[in-house]
């Protein structure tokens, strides 16, 4: 299978910069690859029209005096060799959306993750049945309200980056609103809520909850996450969520606001000592 839509569009993205800082057109750098490429592939390349094998990446690298041992080469083959692996997530495809499978092998990829959710426990963190009650109640089709049991499927497989040899790093900030979510069960919500807990205790995980009573903030425009690379900012996605379908912010500068919201709401967020607090008074009230 080839690169997801969003990796794609990032590699072309970070090859044609590259290149055009060292000044050299497509063929110029084609010529430099020793006929394995030439212009009109690396202009197909850097538009995300093709998906890129590693050999190729490789050659363009070299043919950008990008030297084996720099962090971003090994980063950018890493994310190429990622993006053709056969991942758990395709035996789901006929129930996936492209958009939703561009999220799994991203989540797959990302060193971390900062999520902001006002009326919603994060999708990482949900228990099964709660996932149940969040799928069945924003489905919006019938096609959609068919493959409820498949998608709770799914959405607890994407939870296995948490629980990985390497742990991916997760950073949630939550609105008091969806901790208070009635669901048709109160069990459902007290589990869901001890879930939330124990999770927030891992070393590799941080929960926050905003208060209900905060000043007007950026959250209120909805619900988004920051899948980052570690040190390669050009890297790092933003997933932003919508009843239908979700849009990826990928232009550094675009995703670098998000960066900066996140801010603003991890400084207005209780600490993650007062949301365990505040998370166990709501659980033991139900």
């Amino acid at each position: 299978m080839s690169a997801p839509t969003v990796r794609r569009r990032q590699l072309g993205r970070t090859l044609r910069a590259l290149r055009e800082a060292r000044g050299l057109t497509q063929d110029e750098t084609a010529a430099r690859t020793g006929g394995r490429l030439y212009g009109v592939k690396i202009s197909r390349i850097e538009g995300a029209k093709n998906a890129a094998s590693r050999a190729d990446v490789s050659a363009l690298l070299d043919a950008l005096e990008v030297g084996v041992d720099d962090d971003l080469r090994k980063k950018l083959l890493t994310l190429t060799r990622e993006g053709a692996r056969r991942g758990w997530w395709q035996s789901y495809r006929s129930v996936l959306s492209p958009e939703y499978e561009d999220l799994i092998r991203l989540e797959s990829e990302a060193d971390q993750i900062i999520a902001w959710q006002p009326a919603l426990i994060p999708g990482l963190l949900q228990t099964g049945e709660y996932a149940r009650q969040i799928i069945a109640a924003t489905a919006m089709s019938e096609a959609v309200e068919d493959r409820v049991d498949t998608l709770v499927e799914v959405r607890l497989a994407r939870q296995s980056v948490l629980t990985r040899e390497t742990p991916l790093p997760l950073w949630a900030i939550i609105g008091e609103a969806a901790l208070r979510t009635q669901c048709t069960d109160e069990q459902i919500m007290q589990d869901q809520l001890s879930r939330l807990l124990a999770l927030g205790a891992r070393p590799t995980i941080t929960v926050q909850v905003l208060p209900l009573a905060v000043a007007p903030h950026v959250g209120q425009m909805g619900a988004w996450s920051i899948l980052g690379y570690g040190a390669h900012a050009d890297l790092s996605v933003v997933h932003v969520e919508s009843l239908t379908s979700a849009l990826y912010v990928e232009e550094r500068e675009d995703v670098a606001l998000y960066q900066d919201a996140a801010e603003q709401l991890r400084a207005a967020a209780l600490s993650p000592g007062d949301s365990a607090g505040l998370i166990r008074e709501i659980r033991d009230q139900k």
